[in-house]
């Protein structure tokens, strides 16, 4: 272990990472999809094994850290004991403002919503991650001042229309509206741009059997 490192293993966990989700995201069988969660797993002892080295802390520490998370983030699903509640919120959006709430409560530095979304995220993903936070943003709804964008405003970037759209930019700076554009569209209607970028690119280059 000596030779190992939390940051020589990042490449690891990210590329096990994708792997499993494209045993997901081509169907593969559940054998397969196991093996894959095995070595993502692998992946968290070997960062858990490095830090008890140190004297920091332990795999153990991690699934008692987890599950408290769990239990404190999901105040409608659990009692702070971790029993299960009585009864559930009856929709979604009032279970993710729950969330949200004690998301925020327990890091009360953080001045923006958008805050906390990892840099290393693959851009599209990162994209579609900052329209649903600006879309959730408590402020969300308010008006700004005349020209002032808004969070409601940045969680619906406009695209561009007509036959000519596809070649509607003349700089990179346009491209990236343009891009950032088609995530909000696609999220409108409830798709992930990362994951049907990564299945059109399987169907067009995909080798042939």
């Amino acid at each position: 272990m000596a030779a190992l490192t939390h940051a020589s293993l990042v490449e690891y966990l990210l590329e096990e990472a994708y792997e499993v989700a494209e045993t997901i995201e081509t169907g593969a069988d559940d054998a397969e999809l196991r093996g894959e969660l095995g070595d993502v797993l692998l992946q968290v002892v070997l960062h858990a094994r490095l830090a008890e080295e140190r004297g920091s802390f332990m795999f153990d520490d991690v699934a008692r850290g987890i599950s408290a998370k769990m239990v404190r983030r999901n105040p409608h699903v659990f009692r702070p004991d971790g029993t299960l509640q009585d009864s559930f919120p009856a929709t979604v959006e009032e279970i993710v403002r729950k969330w949200d709430a004690v998301k925020s409560s327990e890091r009360p530095e953080r001045r923006s919503p958008l805050e906390g979304i990892p840099d290393a995220l693959p851009a599209l993903a990162k994209a579609q991650k900052f329209l649903d936070r600006a879309e959730r943003s408590p402020t969300a709804s308010s008006a700004g001042q005349p020209g002032q964008e808004t969070p409601r405003s940045w969680a619906h970037p406009r695209s561009p229309e007509g036959p000519d759209a596809a070649e509607a930019f003349g700089t990179e700076e346009d491209l990236g509206d343009m891009l950032l554009a088609v995530v909000g569209s696609a999220r409108a209607q409830g798709f992930d741009a990362e994951r049907a970028l990564r299945g059109a690119i399987r169907r067009r280059f995909e080798a042939p059997s």
